[in-house]
Order: C-alpha cells, then sequence, then structure tokens
C-alpha cells in the first residue's frame, strides 16, 4: 500500500528522458477528459460496442468513437471487429487503480480544506424552535 501521507518521488518517473515524459503527459491528457472517465466507468461492467455506449452516455455514436479510439491508441482499450460492430474492453484493468489512488487524493483534500474552513462556517441554526407564539383572544 502506499503511503500517501509522505510525498516520494516516482524513482521510474525520475529518470525518464524528456521524450518518454512527454509520453507520460499524453497518457495523462488522454484520461483529462470528463466523457473518457465515464467511458471507462461503463467498460469496467462489460464490453460494449459504440451504438451500446452512446445511448448510455447520450453522446452521438461519431463523438464516442472518437473518444475511444484515443483510449485504444494510448493503449487503456482493446477493440474487437464482430460483424458490423467493434467491440471495446478494457486492456489495461490498472487504470482503474491509478484513477482510485487519484479520486482518493481529491477527497483527502477535500476533507482537509472542508475542516480547515469549518471554524469560519456560520453557527448551523437550530431546526427545533420554538413555534410562534399564538394570538390570545
Amino acid at each position: 500500500m502506499i503511503d500517501s501521507t509522505r510525498a516520494e518521488p516516482c524513482q521510474v518517473m525520475q529518470s525518464l528522458p524528456p521524450e518518454a515524459l512527454a509520453q507520460v503527459a499524453a497518457y495523462f491528457q488522454a484520461l483529462a477528459e470528463p466523457t473518457r472517465l465515464q467511458l471507462l466507468n461503463l467498460l469496467r461492467e462489460q464490453e460494449r460496442n459504440v451504438g451500446e455506449l452512446a445511448e448510455l452516455t447520450g453522446y452521438s455514436a461519431a463523438n464516442v468513437s472518437r473518444h475511444l479510439t484515443l483510449l485504444t491508441q494510448h493503449g487503456l482499450l482493446a477493440r474487437e471487429p464482430r460483424g458490423n460492430s467493434a467491440y471495446y474492453r478494457i486492456a489495461d484493468p490498472s487504470i482503474y487503480g491509478l484513477c482510485d489512488l487519484v479520486c482518493d487524493s481529491i477527497a483527502r483534500r477535500i476533507d482537509r480544506t472542508a475542516h480547515e474552513r469549518a471554524p469560519f462556517a456560520a453557527p448551523a441554526k437550530s431546526s427545533a424552535r420554538r413555534a410562534p407564539a399564538g394570538r390570545r383572544r
């Protein structure tokens, strides 16, 4: 398990030449689009074709196809032609471990900033207020 409280430099990345760093950046750039992350989540469940993914996301088949092509070029997906369709599946399941690391890091940052802001928040109003006094006749 990674100890996220201590910032340790990635040993592999430290020794990479600029050309390799450009490939790493392109990989992360492929993940830097919410539609592609949504597609990866849908493919986590099962393999699907473009039409199924377009229907599930509400995006056009052309748009989904462009995103799937990019994810395939970066080795995240595998494409298998079947008849008139092509089915996509996850080629590199380690992507979900990476996404979990990022999501955990974001959640910790949100928790930390919420805790740091808490003293400045307005006091919560009591939900058990007294009912206004009724009119006397």
